[in-house]
């Protein structure tokens, strides 16, 4: 049977725009991110925290996630200059006030002395994130996505996987299909609509996946997505899209296609057995995403320390498994 085509996603990614260094490949940052990550996975804190600081120095934009994680570990190594460090930068980022507030992991913080600082220059922090937002494009991609969220609910609302189907193949995908049209004239004009640009990672991406999980019928035939897949790796590149975006976008085709018995990067769908992990964590390399071992040891870091890395939750909760969905 083919799984709900049109599921309603909900992914917590976090925001952060500036403007846009087309000099920059973004898979070095990418790539750097993943040697912080490697450094943590083998206890060495403190050489992580000195290389997010020199890759933060050397990228004109850092994915708020990223600065974030950085943040959490400065803290847990009781690094509180290098954490207060990257806070400031986490505000320019889009990292508000309130949830600073409500992160358990920052408590230590607050007791110190330059809190104060913090809460003072916090207006003005905040008013350079958000003057990097291009407004007028996030209400637009906004529009689009409740559009597509109200759409996508008739396909949840059916009885029956061929009532599903039907209505995903006759009413959805007329709707999809121009959703991805504007999208394309978007992509051209401003670029990729994501964290960077609209200080948003999430609506344009539900939009995407929604697109790929149609129908294996649909999908199998569609060419709207496979022509926009070149735009959406030059986004990458270009900072416009993070590696779970783009993976869980193009994961949501590949388990459209293989009633989830398939999967490129291990986001949807299942890893069968040792040579498709061997495919999957290539693929994840090409694209920038740290391979599934390494995630794997990230969560057992998180458990043994109670730090927070902020890895992607919801389709992916704790380890990979290899023959596990």
């Amino acid at each position: 049977m083919i799984k709900l085509p049109l599921t309603l996603i909900f992914l917590s990614f976090l925001f952060a725009p500036i403007q846009s260094n087309a000099q920059e490949n973004y898979l070095n940052y990418h790539s750097r991110v993943i040697e912080c990550e490697e450094l943590i996975a083998d206890g060495k804190y403190t050489s992580a925290i000195a290389q997010f600081e020199s890759l933060f120095n050397q990228f004109d934009f850092s994915f708020l996630r990223d600065i974030k994680v950085a943040t959490v570990l400065s803290v847990y190594q009781g690094n509180y200059e290098s954490g207060f460090k990257f806070l400031k930068l986490g505000i320019k980022a889009g990292w508000t006030l309130k949830r600073i507030k409500k992160n358990d992991h920052l408590r230590p913080l607050r007791k110190q002395p330059e809190w104060e600082e913090i809460i003072m220059k916090y207006d003005s922090l905040h008013k350079m994130y958000l003057s990097g937002l291009d407004f007028q494009l996030k209400k637009q991609i906004h529009e689009m996505f409740k559009k597509d969220q109200k759409k996508a609910f008739g396909a949840f609302i059916r009885i029956g996987q061929k009532s599903k189907r039907r209505y995903a193949e006759r009413e959805f995908a007329p709707h999809s299909e121009q959703q991805l049209e504007n999208l394309e004239q978007i992509l051209n004009q401003y670029g990729y609509p994501g964290e960077r640009l609209i200080g948003n990672n999430l609506w344009g991406s539900v939009i995407l996946s929604h697109h790929n999980s149609i129908s294996v019928n649909y999908n199998s035939k569609d060419t709207l997505y496979t022509h926009m897949r070149r735009k959406l790796f030059e986004a990458l590149k270009q900072g416009e899209i993070s590696p779970y975006e783009l993976a869980q976008i193009e994961d949501w085709r590949i388990a459209a296609l293989n009633n989830h018995e398939s999967t490129a990067y291990g986001f949807i769908g299942k890893i069968p057995n040792p040579a498709e992990l061997l495919k999957v964590n290539e693929n994840r390399s090409v694209i920038g995403l740290r391979s599934v071992e390494l995630r794997n040891n990230l969560i057992d870091i998180e458990k043994s320390t109670g730090m927070d890395l902020y890895l992607p939750k919801g389709w992916q909760n704790g380890c990979i498994r290899v023959g596990h969905k």
